[in-house]
C-alpha cells in the first residue's frame, strides 16, 4: 500500500470513498508517524485515542453515505485554538491545564466537516514569535534538518511539520506563511474575517486570522472552505 501519510486531502478523500483504505487505517499511519517523527517536537498533545474514536464513526458514515467534505481526514491543530475537553495552552506554562469547555468556531467547523483530531501543534508562546523558539514545550524542528536542527519558523511551526493531513495555523504578521515557506508546506493567510476569531487565544485581534497550512494549494482550498464562515 501507499505511504497513506504522503496522499493529499484531495486524494485522501478519494482513496476513502471508493473504500482502497479506510479512515481507521489512515488515521493510524498518520499515528505512526507522530511517534517515528517526535525527535521535530510538533506535537505539544497527542490524543490517539479520540482521533481513532473519530476514524470509526467516519469508517461508518461512509458506509451509510452521510460523510462530511472532510470525513476522516486527520488533522492537527494549533494549541492556539480551544478545543472542548481536550487541553489547550497556546504553549505557555500560564495557561498550563486548561481544558476548555467549549470549541473555538473554526475546529468546529472542521469536525462538522468530519476531520478527525490528531492532537495539539507547537507554537511560539501565545502566538508571539517567529521561529517557533519561544514554546513552554521546547522549540519545533524544520522537518528538513538534517545533522543540525533548524527552526520550522513560528509562530505555527508545529503545524508546519507536515505530520497531519492539514492543521490549522493562525497569522498575525507571518505565523502561517513564514513556517510553511520554511517547512516546503502550502499556507494561506485568508482576508481578514473570512475565518471567525471565536475560541482563538488573541494575540492582536485587529490583525489575527485563522487559516490553513496543508500539502498544496489545493488542499488549502479544500481546508479553508471548511475553515470560513460567520459564527452560529
Amino acid at each position: 500500500m501507499t505511504d497513506l501519510t504522503k496522499l493529499t486531502i484531495t486524494e485522501a478523500l478519494k482513496g476513502l470513498k471508493e473504500k482502497k483504505f479506510s479512515a481507521i487505517e489512515l488515521t493510524k499511519e498518520y499515528l505512526n508517524k507522530m511517534e517515528s517523527c517526535r525527535e521535530l517536537n510538533a506535537y505539544v498533545l497527542e490524543t490517539p485515542e479520540k482521533a481513532l474514536e473519530q476514524a470509526k464513526a467516519a469508517d461508518e458514515k461512509y458506509k451509510n453515505g452521510t460523510n462530511g467534505a472532510l470525513e476522516g481526514i486527520p488533522l492537527g491543530i494549533k494549541d492556539l485554538f480551544c478545543t472542548r475537553g481536550i487541553r489547550t495552552t497556546a504553549c505557555s506554562h500560564i495557561l498550563d491545564g486548561f481544558v476548555p469547555p467549549y470549541e473555538s468556531t473554526v475546529t468546529q467547523k472542521l469536525l462538522d466537516a468530519g476531520a478527525v483530531f490528531l492532537g495539539k501543534l507547537n507554537m511560539d508562546e501565545f502566538a508571539m514569535g517567529g521561529s517557533n523558539e519561544t514554546s513552554f514545550y521546547g522549540p519545533a524542528v524544520n522537518p528538513w534538518s538534517k545533522d543540525k536542527k533548524l527552526v520550522a519558523g513560528g509562530s505555527s511551526g508545529g503545524s508546519a511539520a507536515n505530520i497531519c493531513a492539514a492543521a490549522t495555523g493562525t497569522d498575525t504578521g507571518g505565523s502561517i506563511r513564514q513556517p510553511s515557506a520554511f517547512c516546503g508546506v502550502t499556507g494561506i493567510k485568508p482576508t481578514y474575517g473570512r475565518c471567525s476569531r471565536y475560541g482563538i487565544i488573541a494575540f492582536a485581534s485587529s490583525l489575527d486570522q485563522a487559516g490553513p497550512i496543508a500539502k498544496d494549494v489545493r488542499d488549502c482550498a479544500v481546508m479553508l472552505k471548511n475553515m470560513a464562515g460567520h459564527d452560529v
